[in-house]
Formats: structure tokens, C-alpha cells, sequence
């Protein structure tokens, strides 16, 4: 029984010990032989520079987008018979709804994600969907071969302007 409590006790220091841990001095404090009366108005701009968790809800990005925009426009031309629902160039995400490809019957939806600047094919993933559920993975991998020989085309094309 003794040894249950010794356990607590020392719990409760270790988490006492780390909170204590955590508050350390931010550097605006003066000494006291220092002080001086601070205003409201003082006490306020002290407060709002304070950082607090949610700081990195205001932060602005400072990272460059990682997309290599050939492959971002030409998965954009390769699939342009389905409506695109979301675009994110930040993180290189196309979601497109469905739609039926010229000359045939049966409706598609796709999902394309750009991982990486290279213009390579691992830097594409795409994921196609059809109503009956996922598409072969032979038909998937013609979208990405049409998608990667349309963004050579298109960076050939670049290059001679």
C-alpha cells in the first residue's frame, strides 16, 4: 500500500515539476529595483504580443508551392471532361465530379494529387472511380501516361519560347 502512494506522490511532483517548467520567464518582466508604473494602454500592446496556441491560425505560409505545373495543367487539359470540384495548389490535390469521357458510356470521377516539383512519374498519383466502384488499374495508369506525355508537350512547347 505504501508503495502505491510513494507512486502517487511522485506523479503528481513529476507533473507539478513540468508544468512549472513550462511558464518560464518571457523576458518583460523588470527587476524591482527597475520598475516603473506601466499604463493601460502599455498593458494591452504587452498582452496582444504575447503568443498564445492559436498563433498559427493567423500565421501566413512562408513555404513556396511544391507543384510542378506542368503536370498540374496538364492534368487539367487530359481531364477536362469531368467538372472540377476542389483545387488545392498548396498541397497539389485536384478533385474532380463526374463526368463521361467524349465517345464513351460510362462516367468517371478523379482524384489527382502532384507530390513533388520533379517531372516524373513518381511525382503523380491518380486515383480514378467509376459509379461501379474502382476503376482497373490499367485504365489508371493510361490517365497517367496521357497526363505525363501531355506535361512534356507542354515543357517542350515552354522551351521554345
Amino acid at each position: 500500500m505504501e508503495y502505491g502512494k510513494t507512486l502517487r506522490v511522485t506523479l503528481v511532483g513529476a507533473i507539478c515539476l513540468s508544468l512549472a517548467a513550462c511558464g518560464g520567464n518571457r523576458g518583460g518582466d523588470a527587476p524591482a529595483s527597475t520598475a516603473r508604473t506601466i499604463s493601460h494602454k502599455e498593458e494591452i500592446q504587452g498582452a496582444a504580443t504575447k503568443s498564445s496556441v492559436f498563433d498559427f491560425l493567423n500565421a501566413k505560409p512562408d513555404q513556396t508551392v511544391q507543384v510542378n505545373r506542368y503536370l498540374w495543367t496538364a492534368s487539367l487539359d487530359v481531364l477536362s471532361f469531368l467538372p472540377v470540384q476542389s483545387v488545392d495548389p498548396f498541397t497539389g490535390v485536384i478533385v474532380t465530379g463526374y463526368g463521361t469521357p467524349p465517345g464513351g458510356g460510362r462516367s468517371y470521377r478523379a482524384t489527382i494529387h502532384i507530390k513533388d516539383p520533379a517531372l516524373d512519374a513518381r511525382s503523380l498519383n491518380v486515383a480514378l472511380q467509376s459509379k461501379g466502384g474502382p476503376v482497373s488499374a490499367s485504365t489508371t495508369r493510361a490517365v497517367e501516361d496521357a497526363i505525363l506525355s501531355r506535361a512534356r508537350q507542354l515543357r517542350i512547347a515552354d522551351k521554345k519560347l
